[in-house]
């Protein structure tokens, strides 16, 4: 049980110890500066521990703000200062540094060595990064005289605690089917989940229960099946709203929480994606082209928006015209919600194919978001690559080192550049274009099994090693991972299309799939300051290149009819390495609690 250390003299009337102990601590007293540090020394080492002024008055949400956010080594509000245990040598170290010589008192008979405020700016100052929460209109102060501590009581009764948590608990920032039709009813539902003692992790592996059943109703092929579908589909993602919010709400922040929050937002939606399209062959209309299609599409798009955002959120001079229009549109209220609304963030997009699923058919709801999707793509592409363009901004080696993780090129590419790296330095963006359209291309143009598309393979290995071959640091280098993506993800469903047999297009689904995680893990490893999978995962699976070079080569050796099994074997493959290594990751001590409070995508 973590431990609340109160320091100074007691406050008659204070409900401070009570509200500590409701927060979850066991509580200690130090008057003295002396008693402080003993009481740090004489604490397990594993523990949290919090130190709180005794004469603090304020919120008992802006306690459970500074003391209670797993997700920082230090948090401080005025007169409470929380530690994590890999912070407590440096508070140890604080109270020692801030200690009265002779532990004299103040006017007020309390040591002022040892109050919070004191000692969150030691730690500040020795290197400890202290987070320090935005309270808005939460009240936490210290008053020093009476009359300053009925100001501060009047100020706390003043201010509605509860409404402030309810509204806190839905993003600052969000979509607009999000905003106006799920939360002003969801934050209700994450506080019923909260007072009955539920976590985030059930409510969202509810969801996924939930759109894993959704994808079933769909698969039955029948009316009510896709009516069920998309109410069902709607309820999950009302579910997933949830999780975030009580998560914020209660602060139940985990590592664990943060794999399955990162993860299950693309298993449900490119699950329901697979049972539409079971439903439709159950129709006799084999829409799995149409379905990979979309899949590719999401996951393309997500990469780009995860590149672009990793190559420049450290950048120098990172300022451009483009970049001041478009904050100049964010000060007309209207153009916001417009400019979310087209990118078909993910409210927009569930809600969209919820409902033509339960109207229409499967075919209908894939040619909608492929076309919705491909718009939303091209406008924030484009709008990216202006502002890449138009800026001067100088990339960290932290970025570039992002982007060549992002890349996920495999030993082959490692050797290509090594050796045409002395010969076309900088290749970047257009040794990646040129590659994988000599790809695409030669997939679509010949028959299936033709030589050519080994030999485009291989020229696509050796391009995409000189595109990695130095660090990554151009106007639209950021564009090599996602041109990655479409090369490896297009090429196995032009060849599993060509193949044309029965299975091969579901079987290249379940590849992409399972490669499309790995790619999405790697992406959340780096975000929480991690960096990528290890080498040897990359390896093992092969690096896109040589993913690639594989799919060409079964295409070419194989039967039509062998085809799809190989397929099958290469995703079972590919699936347990990187769920093996994944999992063990997340549910590891030194996973990152990474958690999008973000526009959803």
């Amino acid at each position: 049980m973590p431990t609340a250390i109160l320091t100074g003299q007691p406050v008659p009337g204070s409900p401070l110890e009570g509200e500590l102990r409701s927060l979850g601590f066991q509580v200690r007293r130090a008057p003295a500066a002396p008693d402080v540090r003993h009481a740090l020394a004489a604490l397990p080492a594993g523990e949290r521990v919090a130190v709180v002024d005794s004469a603090f008055v304020g919120h008992r949400h802006a306690l459970r703000l500074a003391l209670t956010d797993p997700r920082f080594d230090a948090c401080a509000v005025t007169g409470a200062l929380a530690v994590q245990p890999a912070a407590r040598p440096a508070l140890e170290r604080a109270a020692a540094a801030v200690a009265a010589p002779a532990g004299a008192p103040t006017a007020d008979g309390t040591h002022d060595a040892a109050r919070p405020d004191r000692l969150a700016a030691a730690l500040q100052a020795a290197g400890t990064a202290v987070h320090r929460p935005d309270l808005g209109t939460l009240v936490a102060a210290v008053p020093a005289t009476g009359a300053e501590r009925a100001g501060a009581s009047a100020a706390v009764a003043a201010v509605d605690e509860e409404a402030v948590r309810l509204r806190t608990a839905v993003k600052s920032r969000d979509g607009f089917f999000t905003t106006f039709c799920v939360s002003p009813y969801s934050r209700y539902i994450a506080r019923w989940c909260a007072r009955r003692g539920l976590t985030p992790n059930q409510v969202t592996t509810a969801s996924l229960i939930t759109a894993l059943v959704a994808a079933g109703c769909a698969a039955t092929g029948e009316r009510w099946g896709y009516v069920a579908a998309g109410v069902l589909l709607l309820v999950s993602f009302v579910l997933d709203c949830t999780d975030g919010q009580l998560a914020r709400y209660s602060l139940q922040y985990s590592t664990l929480g943060a794999w399955l929050d990162a993860t299950f937002d693309r298993a449900k939606e490119y699950s329901f994606y697979a049972g539409l399209a079971l439903g439709a062959a159950r129709d006799g209309d084999d829409v799995w082209a149409l379905a990979l299609g979309s899949m590719i599409l999401m996951t393309c798009r997500h990469v780009v928006d995860f590149a672009f955002n990793e190559a420049n959120h450290d950048a120098t001079a990172n300022t451009s015209p483009t970049a001041a229009l478009s904050d100049r549109l964010d000060s007309v209220g209207w153009t916001v919600w417009l400019r979310r609304m087209i990118i078909l963030p993910i409210g927009e997009r569930w809600a969209m194919i919820a409902v033509l699923t339960a109207l229409t058919t499967p075919r209908t709801v894939f040619y909608a978001l492929l076309a919705g999707c491909a718009f939303g793509a091209l406008y924030t592409t484009a709008g990216r690559v202006l502002r890449s363009l138009t800026r001067r901004a100088r990339r960290t080696d932290r970025a570039a080192r992002a982007l060549a993780d992002l890349a996920d090129s495999g030993p082959l590419a490692e050797l290509a550049g090594r050796i045409l790296g002395r010969v076309a330095p900088g290749a970047g963006i257009a040794a990646a274009v040129i590659g994988s359209a000599a790809l695409i291309w030669t997939a679509w143009a010949y028959p299936f099994g033709s030589r050519q598309v080994v030999i485009a393979a291989v020229v696509y290995a050796l391009l995409a090693g000189a595109a990695v071959a130095r660090p990554l640091k151009g106007a639209l280098d950021w564009l090599v991972p996602p041109v990655f993506r479409a090369a490896e993800y297009t090429t196995v469903l032009v060849l599993a299309a060509k193949a044309d047999v029965p299975g091969a297009l579901p079987a290249a689904f379940g590849l992409i799939a399972a490669v499309a995680y790995h790619h999405y893990d790697t992406v959340y490893r780096i975000r929480g300051g991690t960096g990528a999978p290890p080498h040897w995962l990359v390896r093992s699976i092969g690096g896109h290149e040589g993913r690639v070079l594989l799919t060409a080569v079964l295409a070419a050796v194989l039967t039509r009819e062998a085809f799809p099994v190989a397929l099958t074997a290469t995703a079972v493959f590919v699936a347990l390495v990187v769920l093996v290594e994944s999992i063990r990751f997340w549910v590891s001590s030194g996973a990152p609690a990474v958690h999008d409070e973000g526009e959803p995508a």
